[in-house]
């Protein structure tokens, strides 16, 4: 059978599996994409907003990058403050390549580009439908789906890809397991729009001691909050009067993988595979990035060494999330008070903040080899 013509399931019309299916179709295959959801993310709801280096490398063949960069703005420094000091910057344009580190755009706007992206190649998403059951016990993995006006539909596909998500159907139904752990606290965030332009271009973490405040751009009149404080709007100092307050959501952070992405031929990718914290903005170019590797690997006919070379790419992304997390959420004054001492020394040593900068960027993990020059 020709690579081309070979049947491919993809469960998730997110970002991450929506660049599975582009990947796929521009490379000859006709997959078929389904989502549980009536639609693409609203786009005042959009939980990811960062758009790194590396998935805008990743998405340059596809002529999509170009798109998203007419759209985003460039956040060219990250601060962290504490007692009105800053202890730390990061300037983000001191990166090699033909893109900066980091873009800010709400994950709908991706998910819209996709999508008109994925319409060239008349591949569009099958909103409303949902997995059933998923078996691999006959050769081809074998699905059943529940159709948007409830009547069941049982199909197999030569491969089928599990990008659903943290509560994936398709992790369950084969039993992959999904250890991991969760912080105590819930972190609380709220967007405002505001009555007039602010400064787009940096993002801010207000260390207050216990806790955090960060400070996020969406739009050019529009900031994200995102704090570990119940009571964290009471404490915002706003840039501008407020013209309205758009969203305000609470969640907890886990941090939680697979042992393994695939089984026989179902493979998992992005939130199906591994959760992490929003710290670095890795979330949503991570499983970009398991997307086009995946997609890449089945044109070769290469996918069984998928996850053992996306796994250590996932474990150095949950690492440094960690990390980056543990130094906002410190409770005790001992450990805040060597923090406050430490960063700024770290931050003057160059190959300290390069690593850093290489990790908002994406580029800490392996290159694309079907993309010449990519880094």
């Amino acid at each position: 059978m020709a690579p081309g013509h070979r049947s491919i399931l993809i469960v998730g019309a997110g970002t991450t599996g929506l660049t599975a299916a582009l990947e796929l179709a521009r490379r000859g295959f006709r997959p078929r994409l389904v989502d549980s959801d009536v639609g693409p993310v609203p786009l005042v709801e959009s939980r990811a907003l960062g758009v790194n280096a590396r998935t805008l490398t990743l998405l340059s063949p596809s002529r999509v990058s170009d798109a998203l960069l007419q759209e985003a703005h460039q956040l060219k420094q990250f601060r962290m403050v504490s007692k009105n000091r800053t202890l730390a910057a990061l300037d983000t344009t001191r990166i090699s390549g033909p893109y900066g580190a980091l873009y800010a755009l709400a994950q709908g706007h991706t998910e819209r580009l996709l999508i008109v992206a994925l319409s060239n190649y008349e591949v569009t998403p099958e909103w409303h439908t949902s997995v059933e059951a998923v078996s691999l016990d006959s050769p081809k993995p074998q699905v059943t789906l529940r159709k948007p006006d409830g009547s069941e539909e049982t199909a197999s596909f030569d491969i089928v890809i599990g990008a659903d998500g943290a509560h994936s159907a398709v992790r369950r139904a084969i039993g992959f397991g999904f250890p991991g752990d969760a912080l105590e606290s819930s972190f609380y965030l709220a967007d405002f729009r505001y009555t007039r332009d602010i400064d787009p271009n940096f993002a801010e973490v207000s260390l207050v001691d216990p806790g955090m405040i960060g400070r996020l751009p969406v739009e050019r009149d529009v900031l994200r909050y995102i704090s570990t404080l119940p009571d964290f709007e009471s404490r915002i100092v706003h840039p501008a009067p407020v013209a309205e307050r758009l969203w305000a959501s609470d969640f907890r952070i886990h941090f939680r993988h697979v042992e393994t992405m695939a089984k026989g031929s179902v493979f998992l990718a992005g939130d199906a595979a591994h959760i992490h914290s929003p710290a670095g903005a890795r979330g949503m170019n991570l499983g970009i990035e398991d997307a086009c590797w995946l997609a890449w690997l089945i044109s070769e006919g290469r996918e069984r060494e998928y996850s053992s070379l996306r796994m250590p790419a996932v474990m150095t992304v949950l690492k440094q999330t960690r990390m980056l997390t543990s130094l906002f959420t410190m409770k005790s004054p001992l450990s805040t008070a060597l923090r406050d001492l430490v960063v700024p020394v770290l931050f003057r040593i160059p190959a300290f903040s390069q690593k850093l900068l290489r990790g908002v960027s994406g580029y800490d993990t392996p290159s694309p080899p079907w993309i010449d020059g990519a880094q």
